[in-house]
């Protein structure tokens, strides 16, 4: 197998905390040929100094590296400057607070290199809290290929944390779009645009989830979900995933205080079609129970 030029690129932001651990991921990979990016977007405690204490060793490490510190743009921009630098044909970008496993990049590089009309690949993922402990995970169960239909409609599972992305793809849509809360959803349907994406069961990361899931917090994701389908209304799946949007936000708010809701979200997450079409009518005791809570929180 030949040996491209990856990109990793580490935009940071108050995480001084966890960039330690999140760069050293990336240091432990099996995969050699890496290039690394770390910029810190103006944080305002002491990550630049976590930063600084490895430089050294990334210095050693990759093929390339660069640090920067600058003040505070914003992730689009931050992960655009980033873009501009790289130089690798694929290209792996990660949270300061998450965790690549070591096998992550060789196993992605090889998917992709078998693999030439896909634009990116993801996978499952471990999810960890604020002490690194598991306290879950996301599995993909088995592969798929996601179009841009699926993914408008929001009938798919791609998880950030366990994306690589063909850098000339990425290059060609113009990037992150800048003024987006959900700048990867809207990277997904322009990647798509070009070709697939593939989804594989393999576990490539750990996510870590703050306590910071809050209505206020479902209401600000809902808002970017609208601004992100705003720059596709000319699609011919736009009124179905309009609808989409507002059925999920209302399945996230009612799970926020009922099991039996949660237990519905969940399985809308892992097979839309089923819950629409099934599971409702299966169900109709668990119907009453979601509608109440709809009401409730309505009220």
């Amino acid at each position: 197998m030949t040996t491209p030029l990856v990109s990793v690129i580490i935009a940071c932001y108050n995480h001084e905390k966890f960039v330690q651990d999140s760069i050293l991921s990336v240091i432990n990979q099996s995969y050699k040929n890496i290039e690394l990016i770390v910029i810190d977007d103006g944080s305002k405690d002491s990550s630049v100094e976590r930063i600084k204490e490895m430089i050294l060793l990334c210095e050693q490490r990759f093929t390339r590296f660069e640090f920067r510190n600058r003040p505070n743009k914003g992730l689009s921009a931050t992960l655009n400057e980033a873009l501009e630098w790289c130089k690798g044909e694929y290209l792996s970008p990660q949270d300061s607070d998450d965790i690549m496993l070591p096998n992550k990049i060789e196993k992605q590089v090889k998917l992709l290199s078998d693999n030439k009309k896909i634009v990116a690949v993801s996978g499952s993922i471990y999810l960890i809290d604020e002490e690194n402990k598991n306290i879950g995970e996301e599995r993909i169960i088995e592969l798929h290929l996601y179009d841009f239909k699926s993914i408008i409609l929001n009938e798919h599972r791609i998880f950030c944390p366990a994306q690589m992305i063909r850098a000339v793809h990425l290059k060609k849509i113009g990037g992150y779009k800048d003024g987006l809360i959900i700048e990867d959803w809207y990277m997904w349907l322009k990647l798509a645009e070009i070709g697939d994406l593939l989804v594989v069961p393999d576990f490539f990361a750990k996510y870590r989830q703050h306590d910071n899931n809050t209505i206020k917090q479902l209401d600000k994701m809902h808002r970017g979900r609208l601004d992100v389908l705003s720059f596709f209304k000319d699609s011919p799946y736009y009124e179905k995933a309009l609808r989409n949007v507002y059925w999920i936000n209302c399945l996230e708010l009612a799970a926020k205080s009922n099991y039996e809701i949660k237990y519905i979200l969940k399985l809308f997450l892992i097979d839309p079609k089923r819950l629409v079409i099934d599971f409702f009518k299966k169900a109709h005791v668990l119907k009453k129970i979601f509608l109440s809570k709809i009401l409730k929180l309505a009220n």
